[in-house]
């Protein structure tokens, strides 16, 4: 089962249609949003094609077309979001059992790679909100970020996650590997 893990939208429509592509051509079994739907937040710029109201009408297209979608609350989302929005995406995780493993996936406002919820190793804990790629392990426990499709930071390129057959890979959207991981 391939899952494919994009994050901080903010409000672009043109990277999620990017994103969107990516996923026409991955194919995943299941995309995940970590948050930060529609609205750009206060410290950030305005990103590339700004269009919130696009961006919540691409989503809930996706989201009744019968593909599997799961998604998590980040730090810029409202209730309001939710009620433009034909899926959930008001829980501060989700948790997915993927290939004998426990995802543990969230935005990264509350626990985040630097304070973990409880989890065992072997378990993967993935997350959104900062806006950086991240692949590792400490103390068992898989770490992930696929980094931002519309706001990267630190002069990281534009990103998504794949994780699929025990690999997470972190791709540009030229399908470069940013980083990768084998759980």
């Amino acid at each position: 089962m391939k899952l494919m893990f994009i994050s901080d939208i903010h409000g672009s429509l043109y990277w999620l249609e990017q994103a969107l592509a990516k996923a026409e051509e991955e194919e995943p079994h299941t995309l995940v949003i970590l948050g930060d739907f529609l609205y750009h937040g206060p410290r950030n710029p305005l990103p590339e094609g700004y269009n919130p109201q696009g961006v919540a009408d691409k989503l809930n297209a996706y989201s009744q077309s019968g593909k599997s979608l799961a998604a998590v609350r980040g730090n810029c989302d409202a209730e309001v979001d939710q009620m433009l929005l034909h899926f959930p995406m008001m829980g501060d995780y989700v948790l997915i059992l993927h290939e004998g493993r426990k995802i543990y996936a969230t935005h990264g406002h509350g626990f985040s790679i630097d304070h973990l919820p409880a989890l065992s190793p072997q378990d993967v804990f993935i997350q959104g909100h900062t806006h950086l790629p991240v692949a590792g392990v400490k103390d068992g426990i898989t770490l992930l970020n696929p980094g931002s499709i519309a706001l990267p930071k630190e002069n990281n390129p534009n990103s998504y996650g794949v994780l699929e057959n025990g690999e997470f890979l972190i791709k540009d959207f030229s399908g470069n590997i940013i980083k990768q991981i084998r759980l």
